[in-house]
């Protein structure tokens, strides 16, 4: 686990580069692209979209490098992250960390469970709790490189835990999140992913 966290701390150094220097109301009107998808302060339209709004800009550019250097991969993004400069992905990344996220919900049916396995993992199939990487309270860890979920779009972090454990989506750093997803039930994505809406 020390030479996975010593990686991803390379990883996201490496990443970090100038978004502290970044122009905030230049990445507002170049957000104005991406508003059909993620709403005009981050907050998307549809729930199969990522919410942007108050996710870490550190994070936010190492997605978008991703999607430009096919470590991701997404018709729409990739196309979309393709011609951006350097500094228009440190100035996007810097305008969506200001913003603040519409207050999500989770599906009383799934509390318990998500709860569960949020803040206490499964012990039995070695399936960690997620508030050990992204915090109690789903604010994340820039310093490591993990993003913030709270009141993240359900369907959009199921379609992602999926993605990890098919191994559609392979940019987390170290294969935590393929070997974490790998070890989770449908159960256990849906009702995670729901609880993670409504973390505020």
């Amino acid at each position: 686990m020390r030479k996975q966290l010593a990686t991803i701390a390379i990883i996201m150094a490496s990443v970090c580069g100038n978004v502290q220097a970044a122009d905030v109301e230049a990445g507002k009107e170049k957000a104005s692209a991406c508003a059909m998808c993620h709403g005009p302060d981050g907050n998307a339209i549809n729930a199969l979209w990522p919410n942007l709004a108050g996710q870490d800009a550190t994070y936010l550019k190492k997605q978008l490098l991703d999607f430009q250097n096919n470590r991701r991969s997404d018709p729409v993004m990739s196309a979309m992250a393709l011609p951006l400069t350097a500094e228009e992905i440190d100035n996007l990344s810097a305008y969506y960390a200001t913003q603040t996220p519409n207050q999500g919900t989770a599906k009383a049916e799934l509390v318990e469970l998500g709860a569960r396995i949020y803040r206490g993992g499964n012990p039995e199939t070695n399936v960690p709790a997620c508030m050990a990487c992204h915090g109690p309270s789903g604010l994340g860890n820039s310093a490591a490189g993990y993003p913030a979920l709270s009141s993240q779009n359900m369907d959009y972090t199921v379609k992602q835990l999926n993605d990890f454990k098919a191994g559609n989506r392979t940019n987390d750093a170290a294969k935590i999140m393929r070997q974490v997803a790998a070890r989770m039930t449908k159960q256990e994505i849906e009702a995670v992913s729901s609880y993670i809406n409504g973390l505020h």
